[in-house]
């Protein structure tokens, strides 16, 4: 992404005297990548001072064995981001003039004017937050983040508070993350600015979270998968910076190819559609969110402070904006792999290519299940399968090509249904049995996928341990992303089918219903809240 910022100004023909003059045009950074960049590329971008800061201010920091402000403080000096960082603790019975050898500071103030502070990481108790808050205004901090906890998520006063301390930063410029939050990432440039035990590894996949805990559980599973990000988020009660604004920050940035999200509450719902609606064009958003019961909304209610919406508004909004939802941790990060090593599917039609029976059927109920459907194989197709394979095979799709089917018989049999146009997709099942050969089925399969040439999506189940090992790696390898179990394939089928879908809703214009009457619709809701001797309406 260029920085470099074109100086020239546009010329416009005169207005009519009745016309008040357009503004001056703001400058904008040139780009060559996406389009929204067109419009949001600006040259001062207010989230760096949090993504990429070249200076740290650690409110909190501490010596002290166990506690948050020593373990985010070693973690800034453990992975190096190229900045530098003071410490700060304002405990007056702090008789320490040095943490870790770094000197530190009782206030903000007695940092060096000449030594401006890009980031703020607050981590002291809540009711000293608000004087912090004001100290990072006067000495002209860009970006905090508030690791603190006991804010709107308490009750009242806490709701209160955090009004204040919001009001303080917004008038002295200063974007806030969280506060109840774990902290932020970026593993490429080298910033742990958390108190998790680790930094992530780098990738090209943005992972952000209301949920701290979710941070660090999915932290140590990618370290064990070695799964990396390129930006890793713990976003809290989002009192400032909402979905929205990161979505928007990650969108333009290079680095990044995809973005999961653990959504707990939507938040300013209007942010979140608006930045999604626009970056989805270009990079995938999925997202997991639950909430789905009364039960699990009432609790992430509890534990973020905010109302959760209405989980069909929700279902609807995602669709209409090109964020594909998923229902399992697991399922956000095989999506993310399975996007960006296939192509998106037409439809939901799969054709299914197998060694046995069992398997194919489970494939079936998750693919029916999940939504896709079996594709049905035209006349000419079903001839040519015919020819080529025993006399009994399944004669029907599932394609069951039986046990003892060669590593030649596999491969014309999947590109045999992938030129079918009926079929938009098709997953390939290979269980061991005596006479298979894993690792030569797998190169067969290899070849055809760059026959079709990325026009259908193949996905494949090599199931079994050791024996399959290799056959998986040279799918993989070959782009051809490969599942324990077939029903885990199915259903990344389908919703790479249902995110294609998603994205085709962009380009519609909604449309518009005579019958419809806002202010009536209105009426009936606010009536039904008060039948029910609510007060308050959920998202």
């Amino acid at each position: 992404m260029s920085a470099a910022a074109t100086n020239s100004r546009m010329t416009l023909p005169p207005l009519p005297k009745s016309v008040a003059p357009l503004p001056p045009i703001q400058k904008r950074t040139t780009s060559h990548g996406t389009a929204h960049d067109l419009w949001k590329h600006f040259q001062e971008r207010p989230l760096d001072a949090i993504f990429r800061p070249k200076s740290v201010a650690l409110i909190g920091a501490s010596e002290k064995e166990g506690s948050v402000g020593r373990t985010i403080l070693w973690n800034l000096l453990s992975s190096p981001f190229g900045g530098t960082i003071y410490p700060v603790n304002n405990n007056p019975r702090n008789p320490h003039k040095s943490i870790f050898g770094i000197k530190s500071y009782q206030r903000m103030q007695e940092i060096p004017e000449q030594d401006p502070i890009d980031l703020a990481i607050i981590a002291v108790p809540a009711r000293v937050v608000k004087s912090v808050m004001q100290d990072c205004v006067e000495v002209g901090v860009k970006g905090a983040i508030i690791i603190s906890a006991g804010f709107k998520e308490t009750g009242e006063e806490g709701a209160k508070l955090e009004k204040e301390i919001l009001d303080i930063a917004r008038r002295g410029h200063i974007r806030v993350v969280g506060p109840n939050c774990l902290g932020v990432m970026n593993p490429i440039g080298g910033l742990n600015a958390t108190f998790a035990t680790h930094i992530a590894k780098p990738g090209n996949v943005a992972f952000i979270s209301q949920s701290g805990a979710m941070c660090t559980s999915i932290l140590d599973w990618s370290l064990q998968a070695n799964v990396g990000f390129s930006s890793f988020v713990s976003i809290g009660s989002m009192a400032d910076i909402n979905w929205g604004d990161i979505i928007y920050y990650l969108g333009d940035d290079p680095k990044t190819k995809a973005i999961a999200i653990y959504m707990e509450t939507i938040g300013d719902a209007r942010s979140f559609m608006s930045a999604a609606s626009e970056v989805a064009f270009t990079k995938p958003i999925i997202v997991i969110k639950p909430g789905r019961t009364e039960q699990a909304a009432a609790a992430a209610a509890s534990h973020t402070g905010s109302l959760a919406g209405s989980d069909d508004v929700l279902d609807a909004a995602f669709k209409r904006c090109g964020v594909l939802r998923v229902n399992k941790i697991r399922e956000v990060f095989e999506i993310v792999e399975l996007l960006g090593k296939q192509p998106l599917p037409r439809g939901n039609s799969l054709a299914v290519v197998t060694n046995a029976g069992g398997p194919g059927v489970i494939s079936t109920d998750a693919l029916i299940g999940s939504g896709g459907q079996l594709a049905c194989l035209g006349d000419d197709t079903m001839a040519k399968l015919n020819d080529l394979l025993p006399s009994h095979w399944s004669h029907s799709n599932p394609i069951d090509i039986l046990g003892d089917a060669t590593p030649d018989t596999y491969a014309r049999s999947v590109e045999l249904a992938a030129m079918d146009p009926a079929c938009h997709g098709v997953l390939v099942i290979l269980t061991p049995q005596s006479m298979t050969d894993p690792s030569k089925t797998a190169r067969g399969i290899a070849e055809v996928a760059k026959k079709v040439g990325g026009a259908k999506p193949i996905l494949a189940s090599w199931m079994g341990g050791q024996g399959v090992t290799e056959g998986r790696e040279i799918l993989d390898e070959a782009g051809v992303v490969t599942y324990d179990y077939p029903d885990s394939a199915a259903e990344m089928f389908t919703y790479m089918w249902k995110y294609s879908l998603n994205i085709s809703h962009l380009y519609e214009t909604p449309r518009w219903c005579a019958e419809m009457r806002p202010d009536q619709a209105v009426d009936v809701i606010i009536a039904n809240a008060q039948s029910e001797g609510r007060t308050k309406l959920t998202e």
